[in-house]
């Protein structure tokens, strides 16, 4: 029990943390096929063609500009011996004709998005795109190299590295070191392949790690605290239980997907604390903006006065971007993230020669660029102000999201349509900013729960059978939004139930064939898909222990906290002093009213029930599965020196056993 505990901490994270690039191997027998697009589908997305700007192709000439060489397939293999990263699958976006089962435009995007290996963006500056949900920067300083945003996966960054290492030769024929790792923003794709390119041995002698202000914090805390709800929603947004092809995943929009390696993390060494902070690194001056709560709660750009070049992070692409984003996160700031492109508009504009982003391609001349941060910052702007408008005449979250539409000059670029954020959900997560979950309407604000709302709805509507034939009707009139709106309610009333199941499937599948997101195609088809066959076993996930050893005492116990299974210690009082003796750490751990708070880092109480001392690589050790209790205590030398009554210290981690369940059910009770 004493070392299931941490065992149990260390799964529950790091489900959390990988979810979102499961592979689909184990999850192919015996499923339900796919079905094909119907005439409703097949018309909608032919009209589609009628209403994109097809006169603008600078697109592709972009996304293939400036390539140097790329590897067969993009084929990464992990360090397991699995694949961790292939664009193999991916090769049917290679041909000329779209399938009525993707929408047109959604096609263009994920064809684009094919575009893979090394870049030469402009002389000093590179880029690996292509080998990973996310792209890895490559800026060369005086004597060595700076990499920002090294993808999600040990396996992917360090191939990434290994391609420029290979096609771009260093002074005298010499590899250029790494100087600096930055990572742009808090979010999981741009750092957890931060070991495949640097060690912690290269960090404690010299190299640097660049990130804004609070970011080991907001990266812990997304992937940790709601990290099992996020993951199992993250393989709905990326698509990562469906197979690859014209009736399955084609793309997420930024990117193909996530990849299947080792997730890792290096903590920060250098933080960026100042609203515009200049640092030099290696001869090459650099000046950071931060963007806080904007696309994440810790966000930056990257001005490189000598090259002319701005890395816009994830603040600009080449797609409407999440307000709110699908798997589940803080609403983002429409109003801080117009401004942040103002600002960089203002600071940078007139100067940039050329901008690159954390997804998809770069922008080349200040005149585009120019252009894209305007209409870029005006869409943020658009959906924030008009939202708010439309609230305050009264209207709700569904409405809002209903009634808005872009004007035209927004409307028709490329790069501000719906590949990967909407306006639909982006208008409601404005709403949900300013306003919250509650609409206003007494009538919801304390509803039935589904699963016994469903049941009422059914027996008012005379029973499961008159409302499925109904909806069937319904469903070949190309009803599609309402026949999955109405199915949902059989489905949770009656989950045994084949016929709703089945038409339920039908009719979210249509819609993801109709939807321009990548996201919203996944989330439809990955609900299709487990309607039909059920929720898959998930794949072993493959994460590195490291990631722990980044955790600051204080988001540890926070989790902790999360763990505690509040029924079985209801009652219990433990007080339990922890002393990481080599960091000079002290915090009180109080259990109380089913509630566990702490204090520190420089606090000890001197009723406690126990003291617990230890250096914290043996900390490190205990919760990595490296070193158990029992082990870390035994005499003669014991790691860890407990003082005081040391049952009450393993009846405290006895009490961390809630059941974080990342298979629970979304499109069903």
């Amino acid at each position: 029990m004493k070392s299931r505990v941490f065992k149990f901490f260390i799964t529950a994270l790091f489900v959390g943390l990988m979810m979102g690039g499961v592979s689909t191997a184990l999850c192919k027998d015996k499923q339900v096929p796919p079905k094909d697009a119907e005439p409703a589908t097949a018309r909608a997305n032919a009209k589609v063609w009628q209403e994109l700007p097809l006169s603008n192709t600078e697109d592709f000439d972009d996304a293939e500009k400036g390539f140097i060489v790329t590897i067969p397939d993009a084929l990464i293999y992990g360090d397991n011996g699995q694949i961790a990263w292939s664009l193999k699958d991916y090769e049917f976006l290679y041909g000329d004709e779209v399938p009525p089962t993707v929408n047109p435009s959604l096609w263009r995007q994920a064809a684009l998005n094919m575009n893979n290996g090394l870049f030469k963006i402009t002389d000093g500056v590179y880029q690996v795109r292509g080998f990973d949900v996310a792209s890895m920067m490559i800026i060369e300083t005086s004597t060595g190299i700076i990499l920002i945003d090294p993808m999600t996966s040990v396996e992917t960054a360090r191939a990434a590295l290994e391609l420029y290492y290979a096609n771009v030769p260093g002074p005298g024929g010499v590899k250029r070191p790494v100087k600096a790792v930055i990572y742009t923003h808090s979010h999981i794709d741009h750092w957890g392949g931060a070991r495949g390119v640097v060690s912690q041995a290269d960090v404690d002698n010299g190299v640097m790690v660049i990130a804004p202000d609070r970011f080991l914090e907001e990266a812990t805390s997304e992937n940790l605290f709601a990290g099992t709800a996020m993951g199992r929603r993250a393989l709905y947004q990326f698509g990562s239980l469906l197979p690859k092809g014209p009736r399955a995943q084609v793309d997420c929009g930024v990117g193909k997907a996530k990849s299947n390696g080792t997730v890792s993390l290096i903590a920060p060494t250098t933080p960026i604390t100042q609203p515009v902070q200049n640092l030099t690194v290696d001869g090459l001056d650099i000046q950071f903006m931060l963007a806080p709560e904007t696309e994440a709660p810790a966000e930056m750009l990257i001005w490189f006065p000598q090259f002319k070049a701005l890395c816009a992070a994830e603040d600009m692409n080449h797609t409407n971007h999440n307000l709110y984003t699908l798997r589940g996160a803080q609403v983002r700031d429409a109003r801080k993230w117009w401004k942040a492109i103002n600002q960089a508009l203002d600071q940078f504009g007139d100067k940039a020669e050329v901008m690159f982003f954390a997804h998809t391609w770069p922008v080349w001349g200040n005149d585009k660029i120019v252009k894209f941060m305007k209409k870029q910052r005006d869409l943020y702007k658009y959906v924030h102000d008009q939202s708010l408008q439309l609230i305050n005449q009264g209207y709700t979250m569904l409405e809002v999201a209903e009634k808005l539409k872009l004007p035209y000059s927004l409307a028709q670029e490329w790069f501000n349509r719906d590949y990967y954020g909407t306006l639909n959900h982006n208008a409601k997560a404005v709403y949900q900013k300013y306003i919250g979950w509650y609409d206003g309407n007494p009538a919801n604000l304390n509803p039935l729960p589904p699963e016994e709302a469903a049941k009422r709805y059914l027996e008012y509507m005379g029973g499961a059978h008159k409302v499925i034939a109904r909806a069937r009707k319904a469903f070949k009139a190309g009803d599609y939004r309402w026949v999955a709106q109405i199915m949902n309610h059989v489905v949770f009333a009656e989950p045994d139930n084949q016929a709703a199941r089945e038409l339920a499937a039908d009719a979210l599948e249509q819609l993801g064939y109709q939807a321009e997101s990548g996201i919203w195609r996944n989330h439809y088809l990955t609900g299709a898909f487990e309607l039909r066959n059920g929720v898959p076993a998930f794949p072993a996930a493959g994460s590195s222990v490291n990631w722990l050893k980044a955790l600051t005492l204080d988001l540890y116990f926070d989790f902790l906290g999360i763990l505690l299974n509040a029924a079985e210690a209801d009652g219990r009082v433990i007080v339990i002093n922890w002393n990481i003796t080599d960091k000079g750490e002290k915090y009180v751990l109080n259990l109380e009213n089913s509630a566990l708070t702490y204090l520190g880092p420089d606090k000890q109480s001197s009723s406690a029930d126990a003291t617990v001392k230890m250096s914290r690589a043996t900390f490190d050790d205990i919760n990595t599965g490296q070193l158990t209790w029992q082990d870390a205590m035994k005499p003669p030398n014991p790691r860890v020196v407990v003082e005081g009554n040391p049952n009450k210290l393993f009846e405290l981690l006895g009490l961390l056993n809630a059941k974080l369940d990342p298979r629970f059910n979304i499109v069903t009770p």
